[in-house]
């Protein structure tokens, strides 16, 4: 049982180390401007849509009072 779990992490260290091709800084950065304006894009989005929904509530609210 030891042996196959001491083989897997022998083959999974082989092919992080020998096999994985890494991102370079550039990309990985470039990767994460798009990761940052894509999650701030969608939060603008929802900002909105919970404005937009609050909004109109409240002018439904007011107009049963």
């Amino acid at each position: 049982m030891f042996d196959s779990f001491k083989n897997y992490c022998k083959e999974s260290y082989n092919e992080l180390v020998y096999q994985t091709t890494w991102p370079t800084r550039s990309v990985l950065m470039n990767s994460a401007v798009v990761v940052l304006t894509a999650s701030l894009c969608i939060a603008l989005v929802v900002f909105v849509m919970d404005f937009v929904f609050q909004s109109g509530m409240e002018v439904i609210y007011g107009l049963l009072r």
